[in-house]
């Protein structure tokens, strides 16, 4: 941060809990342009998040907080605002995320992740058309399109042939039309383990503000494969069943068990692509090179779930072509 929005974070900070020189330390690492802070006053911890206007607009934050709240959900409580410098004071939900907690012992997974459904079903309920941004056809290709742009031309340093580019296409159009097929609900859209803190009521949730109207089973999917801790198979599989059959009795419009299966691999599938080029581009654009040590995790999870449908078969073949000629590259 440059030291002039430091040290105007720093007088926005005093003025709105009412002290003299007020301690910002770092509170977490963010993917963003958004900076989180934590600082203490007479006992209490607070929330401090630095979103400069020129890469980040606050409002999104703001009105998704009072959608989840209205619905029911545990979000940071907003105690102050300045939307025109993109600075917040808000609530601190603690320090222990679910990922947090995973790491070290999953003895507790059932318990947390049922916290984490229930909360999901009552985002998902309060679902309303026309009131957050729509997950269409343009915003799921522009995502897709991250991973040649970022993942292969910039981190794997490949060109694609117009035969690989086709056999990319065909498998895009191909998950953009599985996601658009789906009931469409309230989507978090980056719901799993890093973004829910253990708290109480459990869980308090975070990062809420890219939320969109979009496939039921995103957020799902994204739970339970998670871009930062993996789950057997059968396991991830057995929880979004449990999840399909509480949505189901409250009401919510869920596909038949082997139609949401594929359904929420798919969608997984097309979030991994997704990632793959976001987190490229991370690295490369803005500086961050942590995100990248997990690419052979969304190339599992893409691997595993396309060898289950022959649509996908090109797809695979063409990806392990990709890593093997990038590989023989740096061989050279």
């Amino acid at each position: 941060m440059q030291p002039d929005r430091q040290n105007e974070l720093t007088a926005w900070v005093a003025g709105a809990l009412k002290v003299s020189a007020p301690v910002l330390e770092p509170a977490s690492a963010d993917a963003s342009f958004r900076r989180y802070f934590r600082t203490s006053v007479a006992g209490r911890s607070y929330i401090v998040m630095d979103a400069p206007p020129a890469q980040v607009d606050c409002r999104p934050f703001v009105h998704v907080a009072g959608l989840m709240r209205d619905a029911g959900l545990h979000v940071p409580t907003i105690l102050a605002e300045d939307l025109v410098r993109g600075f917040l004071l808000l609530e601190d939900l603690g320090s222990e995320t679910y990922l947090d907690a995973f790491k070290a012992s999953t003895a507790d997974a059932d318990r947390l992740f049922q916290d984490a459904l229930d909360a999901l079903l009552r985002w998902q309920k309060a679902s309303r058309l026309g009131v957050l941004p729509p997950f269409d056809r343009a915003f799921l290709h522009r995502e897709m399109m991250l991973y040649p742009d970022w993942y292969v031309t910039k981190h794997l340093k490949l060109e694609l042939s117009a035969l690989e580019a086709v056999t990319l296409q065909d498998a895009i159009k191909l998950l953009e039309g599985s996601a658009l097929g789906q009931p469409q609900v309230y989507m978090h859209r980056d719901y799993m383990p890093r973004n829910l803190m253990l708290s109480e009521p459990n869980p308090g949730v975070l990062d809420f503000q890219d939320a969109v109207y979009g496939p039921i089973t995103y957020d799902v999917a994204s739970l339970f494969k998670d871009a930062f801790f993996s789950w057997p198979e059968e396991q991830v599989r057995a929880w979004r069943q449990h999840y399909r059959e509480q949505a189901l009795a409250a009401g919510l419009p869920v596909q038949g068990p082997a139609e949401f299966e594929r359904a929420c691999d798919w969608m997984g599938m097309q979030r991994h692509l997704k990632i793959l080029g976001l987190f490229a581009r991370i690295h490369y654009r803005d500086g961050k090179p942590q995100y990248l040590k997990d690419t052979p995790r969304f190339l599992s999870y893409i691997r595993e779930a396309g060898r289950r449908y022959k649509e996908f078969t090109p797809l695979l073949r063409l990806m392990d072509s990709l890593e093997k000629r990038a590989q023989e590259i740096v061989e050279l």
